[in-house]
């Protein structure tokens, strides 16, 4: 039986995950503005979490992220399934950039100051590209 972990996808896994699951943890228990200030930004880019209240919003963000990071960092979670849950979450992140004013300059992908901090992001999305792929070929192998 095959591993679901190859040793190569460790280090990105390692990487992202610890990333993930410490920006979860630190959102864990935010005070109620830093609750306000991080649902107004998502809010902005997704209408439909205006009807979620702040904090409950921020626990089930705080949720995902450690369950997230938490996968990626176990080594016997399957790396398929960990790339997907990667991509979904980066693609949300992506999305708040596309989305929320500010963030690129005016009819370009080049962000701006306020940008930069979710556009790094897109490495995330890279990491999951990846991984899916390699996974994917892992499958098509197997058969």
């Amino acid at each position: 039986m095959r591993s679901p972990v190859l040793p190569s996808h460790l280090p990105a896994r390692l990487a992202s995950g610890a990333y993930i699951l410490n920006s979860g943890l630190s959102k864990r228990n935010a005070p109620q503005e830093v609750a306000e200030g991080l649902h107004g930004f998502a809010s902005t880019a997704y209408p439909f979490l205006q009807q979620v209240e702040p904090q409950k919003f921020v626990k089930a963000l705080s949720t995902a992220e450690i369950v997230l990071g938490s996968a990626l960092l176990l080594p016997f979670v399957p790396t398929g399934l960990v790339a997907t849950g990667l991509a979904a979450f980066s693609g949300g992140l992506l999305g708040l950039y596309l989305r929320v004013p500010g963030m690129r300059e005016p009819g370009s992908l080049r962000w701006t100051e306020q940008g930069q901090a979710i556009a790094k992001d897109v490495f995330l999305a890279g990491i999951a590209g990846t991984l899916l792929a390699d996974s994917a070929r892992r499958a098509k192998d197997a058969d």
